[in-house]
């Protein structure tokens, strides 16, 4: 069975593909049927403007399966190109959708990143939301590169676990590049999903949900985490704005088509 065309527009230099949590789940759920090894991106504005200024990293996005709009000023630049009706599938809510489907389908899932205590208040928490749902393995790598010896330990020990979907951890730019890395070594399908593991764990609380339909989360986050966040949202949102703004601009003036 064919998979089904995904409407996609560039954001920048960035393919953000139009898709929904369930279209999402669906290809998830049809990519482990047919055992492949691929990966998602969750792409926000920092993601964007990362592979706007890094040629390597924006290679990285390129080679992704699927590249959702988790991020508003995203949802309001893919509406703003063309595709109406086009909501958030933001990485964090798109964790839990594929959880309660992997609980009713039984298809274990693999946690990697953060901590061995934040993996273990995850692990506690998806499993109370989710009852069922089987998680076959977590891993807390060293927040360093790893050695060569280390990063095939790391995908032998998630193969050998049963995982069919790996949900990383690691925050931007690292989880996609470790993802890219290991396309076609780890057997499953591989979601980055950012703060998702803080959120979950109950050790950084999430903005306001109206927050984040306003597309304040940004600055919900940088309230909490301003020296760690300050450039992210200081000098890459002001930046994001100025550029996009342009593309806008040429895509109003020359008619409405992929730009």
């Amino acid at each position: 069975m064919m998979e089904p065309t995904l409407q996609a527009r560039r954001i920048l230099k960035t393919r953000v593909d139009a898709t929904s949590y369930g279209d999402a789940c669906d290809r998830i759920q049809a990519w482990v049927a047919a055992g492949r090894s691929c990966y998602v991106v969750a792409a926000n504005v920092h993601v964007v403007m990362t592979a706007y200024w890094d040629g390597l990293y924006q290679r990285i996005l390129e080679d992704a399966a699927l590249v959702t709009s988790d991020g508003m000023p995203l949802v309001m630049g893919l509406r703003l190109l063309g595709v109406t009706g086009q909501r958030r599938v933001y990485g964090p809510d798109l964790m839990l959708a594929w959880c309660d489907r992997a609980a009713q389908l039984a298809m274990p899932i693999y946690l990697y990143g953060g901590t061995a205590a934040m993996l273990e208040k995850l692990s506690a928490e998806l499993q109370a939301r989710f009852p069922g749902l089987l998680i076959a393995g977590t891993h807390a790598p060293p927040f360093r590169p790893l050695a060569p010896a280390e990063a095939t330990a790391d995908v032998a020990r998630i193969n050998q676990s049963g995982a069919q979907v790996v949900f990383v951890g690691l925050g931007c730019p690292k989880q996609e590049q470790w993802m890219y890395r290991h396309q076609g070594q780890v057997k499953a399908v591989m979601i980055g999903v950012g703060a998702a593991f803080s959120f979950f764990s109950g050790e950084v609380s999430q903005a306001p949900r109206w927050m984040m339909a306003l597309g304040l989360e940004w600055l919900y986050r940088f309230g909490q985490e301003p020296r760690r966040l300050w450039q992210r949202y200081l000098i890459n949102n002001p930046m994001f704005v100025l550029l996009f703004g342009a593309q806008v601009a040429k895509y109003r003036l020359w008619g409405k088509r992929r730009v």
